[in-house]
């Protein structure tokens, strides 16, 4: 093999270099569904299409087994009570402290993935007490977090993870009597064993180089 790369000068034949970042694919989450009218909201804040286990029109209902709201990405730049309904269906999950207070979601990924970076949407517009968290803990761990502007709606970006295995927990730590809204948690990551599109396209560059050398050899054999 050694000799295969340096005739062909081809290092990166020899092993797959690491993948640069990418969306990771969840393949399910489990959660507290989201709360609404029987809590004191204006609306209904579930996450009424989840595909798993659970009841979808029930405050807090524990929810297993599906994808829902979370991953299906639409990552919302509206203020929730422009795209919240009463079936539930709007573009936010929405946690009630006093109801289900801090409530964590269980990611599973595909494969066996480095996560490097977590991106989570969040509603910090205030407007009937909804803010962001005052922390987030993944994997049991507090990060530092960069919240939206009050009054906005943004995008909460977790860097430098470096978290392993397919199972990931993330936890919403309230302020106190407010509600916690979300409307995506992405991954970012690489998965172990799966090489970069370049150096698929270096390894059939070789693969072919072999194969004209060794048709090469052939007719050389044939004329002497």
């Amino acid at each position: 093999m050694k000799k295969m790369c340096a005739a062909l000068g081809i290092v990166m034949m020899c092993g797959a270099a690491p993948a640069s970042a990418a969306l990771l694919t969840v393949t399910q989450y489990d959660m507290p569904n989201g709360d609404g009218q029987a809590s004191g909201g204006s609306f209904n804040y579930w996450d009424r299409n989840y595909t798993g286990a659970g009841s979808t029109t029930t405050d807090g209902a524990a929810l297993t087994g599906g994808l829902g709201k979370l991953t299906d990405g639409i990552i919302s730049t509206s203020p929730w009570q422009t795209v919240s309904n009463n079936a539930g269906t709007g573009e936010y999950v929405g946690w009630y402290a006093p109801r289900t207070l801090n409530p964590t979601i269980t990611f599973t990924l595909l494969g066996a993935p480095v996560v490097n970076s977590i991106e989570i949407q969040l509603d910090n517009t205030i407007f009937g007490g909804v803010l962001a968290p005052s922390a987030i803990i993944v994997d049991g761990v507090a990060l530092a977090a960069s919240f939206p502007a009050a009054g906005t709606v943004g995008v909460v970006s977790l860097t430098g993870l470096n978290l392993t295995g397919s199972t990931h927990t993330i936890q919403f730590i309230q302020q106190p009597g407010t509600w916690t809204f979300s409307s995506e948690v992405q991954f970012f990551g690489v998965v172990a064993g799966i090489p970069e599109p370049s150096t698929w396209a270096m390894m059939l560059i070789g693969f072919a180089g072999l194969g004209l050398a060794a048709r090469r050899r052939g007719r050389t054999h044939a004329s002497a």
